[in-house]
């Protein structure tokens, strides 16, 4: 993945895309903080961990976005929504509802989840295989209403 940033940031400064420069640069910058933390603690940073920071990422400008909704500022929501737009390109097709429901059928099955003291083993086994993919948030509260009843 590292290099995929590399060779989109050079063939965006080629093409004069200030917006999209400055997006892949943040992303770098991101990535070398993760690795600069990672190597203080004896780590070193796999496509997983890439993915996860690219999804708090993007997370954290849908928040940004609603909040220049509500207060009117629309030129700050169109660059909030063109970095998710340009950071949503790294991330695998986010899985339909009903795909996350039947994961978590699977994974409640494969770890013989019973109740809530389960719902951890479930997250895990979801992390496991499907990082990148859904919304752990939202899965998290999915898992929780399918062991509660």
């Amino acid at each position: 993945m590292r290099e995929r940033f590399t060779t989109l940031l050079k063939e965006a400064m080629k093409a004069g895309d200030k917006g999209r420069v400055s997006a892949i640069r943040m992303i770098t910058a991101a990535l070398k903080d993760k690795d600069i933390e990672a190597r203080g603690l004896g780590k070193t940073v796999t496509d997983d961990d890439i993915l996860a920071l690219l999804q708090k990422m993007v997370k954290s400008r849908q928040e940004s976005a609603e909040i220049y909704e509500k207060a009117g500022r629309a030129d700050l929501l169109a660059t909030e929504r063109e970095e998710i737009a340009i950071i949503s390109e790294f991330l695998p097709k986010q899985m339909a509802e009903e795909d996350v429901k039947a994961a978590i059928a699977a994974a409640m099955a494969e770890t013989g989840a019973a109740g809530m003291k389960d719902m951890g083993k479930v997250i895990a086994v979801l992390k496991g295989k499907y990082t990148g993919q859904m919304d752990f948030a939202k899965a998290s509260a999915a898992v929780k209403a399918m062991l509660a009843g």
